[in-house]
C-alpha cells in the first residue's frame, strides 16, 4: 500500500521549474533533499544509487513529463546503466 509522505502541485513558469530542478539536483549531490510546501516539510536521504525513471505520457490534450527516483529504505546502492538528456 502506497503512503504519500509529501505532495505539492503548483502552476509555474518553465524557468521557475528549471531553477527548482537545479536546486533538487544540487541537494541530491549533497545526499539530502528537503522539500517544503506551506507548513509541510520532508527530508529524504537517497542512497548513492537509485532507480531513476523518466516517462512522458499523453492523456487527451494533456502531456506530462514525469521524473521519479525510487529506492528501498535499506538500499546501499550499486550503479546501473546510464542515461542522457539531449
Amino acid at each position: 500500500m502506497e503512503e504519500v509522505l509529501f505532495e505539492s502541485e503548483t502552476e509555474e513558469s518553465r524557468a521557475a521549474v528549471a531553477d527548482y530542478l537545479r536546486s533538487v539536483a544540487d541537494r541530491l549531490d549533497d545526499g539530502a533533499v528537503t522539500l517544503r510546501s506551506g507548513d509541510e516539510e520532508l527530508t529524504v536521504n537517497p542512497p548513492e544509487t537509485v532507480e531513476f525513471e523518466v516517462k512522458v505520457e499523453r492523456e487527451g490534450a494533456e502531456t506530462s513529463l514525469e521524473l521519479e527516483l525510487e529506492w528501498a529504505e535499506d538500499a546501499s546502492g550499486e550503479s546501473g546503466g546510464g542515461f542522457e538528456v539531449a
